[in-house]
């Protein structure tokens, strides 16, 4: 099973918005084949594995197939990956994690065992669904799973007073976080960063065949035609209020804008993160200012933080983030450290945050 994790991983940059699955099909404790899942149309680690023994002329009748999820057992782009394991004759299955797609949910383990297939499952399970926590929060929560990147100082600075932020952190973290970047499904900033930096929001700085989709927040539609972000088309923006003529001008570049106002006159922040699980959006990389940061977080958007620290001081800055004064330490948002590691000449700390 740890192997056909590692096949699951090469599917990191590409799966969208299928999970990321790996399959490996055993006889007599020998590999016979593996296979992992293909871009959103193509072939499922199953239907992969299956294919490469068939290349490699290999008979599979017999064999055990180590699966990351439970195989499917639906018609969407490509057959049930379920009866595709039938059919080969496979004798045992075992799977890490049930599917939580409500389209499968145990269907697929039902096919097996009706079909006299030996079935194991729960093996690894915790690292299968790490590898898939954003599909199943999208199917379990009906939002993405939210990743907050912040490079900061050791005195959590973030900005100088001025503005200036470029760069805090070393180039091996700059592109560590290009990593996070390629594996989210979509980028999102708020028109503060975008009006400060003119940022691309892409991934530049690791090899991929998939850019996310671009995702900006802009209650008052104040974002310029030609920032940098709307270039190549397809970026969303969410916005409070309508403006057909901005609308219209957002359109030519390719950017689709939706309204999404909450009672204050603000792009309502849970509705959009219900908007995205609508749009099959499973992880969501967060690249935004202090304000926006803490509008997420005090809306409870947000389930980890990102944190790059650089070894430096800055004094007087901007923060992580725009949150209220607390009156009691009791009032503190709890999290857990999740994973920390030195990356270059910087701390990289994955915090979760802790919900009661």
């Amino acid at each position: 099973m740890q192997l056909a994790l590692e096949q699951a991983a090469k599917g990191l940059f590409i799966t969208t918005p299928n999970p990321r699955v790996g399959c490996v099909i055993v006889r007599d404790g020998q590999v016979l084949a593996v296979g992992h899942t293909q871009p959103a149309g193509f072939a499922h680690a199953e239907a992969d594995a299956l294919l490469n023994a068939a290349k490699q002329g290999i008979d599979v009748r017999g064999a055990t197939a180590y699966v990351t999820l439970e195989p499917c057992s639906h018609h969407g782009r490509t057959p049930p990956c379920a009866d595709a394991l039938v059919a080969a004759g496979i004798a045992r299955v075992v799977t890490a994690a049930t599917d939580p797609n409500p389209l499968v949910a145990g269907q697929g383990l039902k096919r097996l065992r009706a079909a006299g297939i030996e079935l194991l499952t729960g093996v690894l399970e915790q690292q299968a669904r790490e590898m898939n926590i954003g599909f199943f929060s999208r199917m379990e929560r009906g939002t993405p799973w939210v990743r907050m990147k912040i490079a900061a100082s050791i005195d959590a600075g973030t900005a100088l007073m001025n503005g200036e932020s470029q760069w805090i952190t070393g180039e091996a973290a700059r592109n560590d976080g290009h990593m996070w970047r390629a594996q989210a499904c979509a980028i999102l900033t708020g028109i503060g960063t975008v009006e400060q930096d003119d940022p691309q929001m892409n991934v530049r700085a690791v090899a991929t065949s998939r850019q996310p989709r671009r995702i900006v927040v802009d209650s008052l539609l104040q974002i310029s035609p030609s920032a940098k972000i709307l270039q190549g088309g397809g970026t969303w923006i969410f916005a409070a209020k309508s403006d057909p003529d901005r609308e219209a001008r957002l359109r030519e570049q390719g950017a689709e804008v939706i309204v999404l106002p909450d009672a204050n006159g603000k792009v309502d922040l849970a509705e959009l993160m219900r908007e995205l699980g609508r749009r099959q959006i499973n992880e969501l990389h967060v690249e935004a200012g202090y304000k926006l940061n803490g509008s997420m977080l005090r809306a409870g958007c947000v389930d980890e933080l990102l944190l790059y620290v650089a070894p430096c001081l800055l004094g007087p800055a901007q923060g992580m983030a725009n949150l209220p004064e607390l009156d009691t330490l009791t009032a503190r948002q709890q999290l857990v450290f999740h994973d920390v590691k030195q990356i270059g000449a910087d701390l990289r700390i994955l915090a979760r945050l802790i919900r009661l």
